[in-house]
């Protein structure tokens, strides 16, 4: 009888003591960080993502947003995660090439996507998960693709044909193929962290930039740039990505959960992604501060066939075969 009454106090001793632990577990933490303003797609969409993330963990899981380079400029980002002091980030495409990734350059090539139909049969394809796999190597786990947009060019001068561009610098990402793009076309690329473009603008550090109409708007670039051009001659995306190790340590059951809350918030930042630049440039235009200039299909295939350089220049260097196969998917014929 004492030995079950021990045993009974035993018992009921331990679930006292668990009950706080269990209470006062505190939540896996999750710092997002990002270098563009909260109302782009990629904004929202990290929001969203924390939102249904907390909400399906049951608060198990928080994830902490830092828009507008907050915490860490395009250039320190991706140490900050593969060092652990953030465990997730969306950057673009082009920051993958310097991490010694250059297939993911294929992204930055000139009018290699007309529409994000065309888009979607890589990012969403073969190519696309095989790309993210190689990201493995490095530390890194990618979780998915999202979309912001098709790139217009701004400048203080009228950019309609390729003479146009002789003698501008040029923000671009730190990417060669950006380089090649701009050099093609006469113009003198400057590489600039996103959060120094405007005052570069600004003080005339630099003449003009391109951008999909949701960071032109957002980080107010139209306010010092005198003309838009609407060229969609490039795609701007990103890859959303998780610190390997971390991802990796997390229990199995949280990281179905936020596979599926990535799944969910990845539809709908490429839901939004077009109804924002659509909604972005409509605002550029009601403000008046800059001019938009439309291209003939002429003036556009003048583009096409003058930024082709870019293509030849590095197709064996992100890899011929790989470019070849997106040519494939996409119906993309080089000049």
């Amino acid at each position: 009888m004492k030995l079950n009454q021990c045993l009974k106090s035993l018992v009921i001793g331990a679930f006292a003591l668990a009950l706080p632990l269990t209470a006062q577990a505190a939540p896996i933490v999750i710092k997002f960080s990002h270098v563009v303003a909260q109302h782009t797609p990629k904004g929202q969409a990290a929001d969203y993502f924390k939102k249904i993330a907390e909400e399906r963990t049951k608060g198990r899981v928080k994830v902490e947003v830092y828009p507008n380079s907050q915490l860490y400029k395009d250039k320190e980002e991706m140490e900050a995660l593969q060092l652990g002091a953030v465990q997730m980030l969306a950057p673009s495409l082009a920051k993958f090439a310097p991490l010694g990734i250059k297939e993911f350059e294929l992204f930055d090539l000139p009018f290699i996507f007309d529409n994000y139909n065309e888009l979607h049969k890589v990012t969403q394809g073969p190519v696309g998960a095989k790309l993210l796999s190689k990201l493995e190597a490095k530390g890194v786990h990618g979780l998915a693709y999202w979309d912001n947009g098709f790139k217009v060019m701004s400048a203080n001068k009228p950019l309609k044909t390729p003479e146009d561009f002789k003698g501008q610098k040029l923000r671009i990402q730190s990417s060669k193929v950006l380089d090649s793009q701009m050099r093609s076309m006469g113009a003198n690329p400057q590489v600039l962290a996103f959060s120094e473009v405007y005052q570069a603008l600004q003080t005339g550090v630099v003449n003009g930039t391109e951008n999909p109409p949701s960071n032109l708007y957002t980080q107010k670039m139209h306010e010092v740039q005198k003309y838009v051009t609407l060229s969609d001659h490039g795609y701007l995306g990103y890859a959303v990505i998780v610190n390997k190790k971390f991802w990796a340590g997390l229990p199995a059951d949280i990281r179905t959960i936020l596979e599926g809350a990535m799944k969910d918030a990845t539809k709908y930042a490429n839901d939004i992604a077009k109804k924002d630049n659509d909604e972005a440039l409509a605002a550029v235009k009601k403000s008046g501060r800059s001019q938009f200039i439309t291209l003939t299909p002429q003036e556009r295939a003048a583009w096409k066939k003058t930024m082709d350089k870019a293509h030849k220049e590095h197709m064996n260097r992100i890899g011929a075969d790989l470019i070849k196969e997106v040519y494939a998917a996409t119906g993309y014929n080089p000049n």
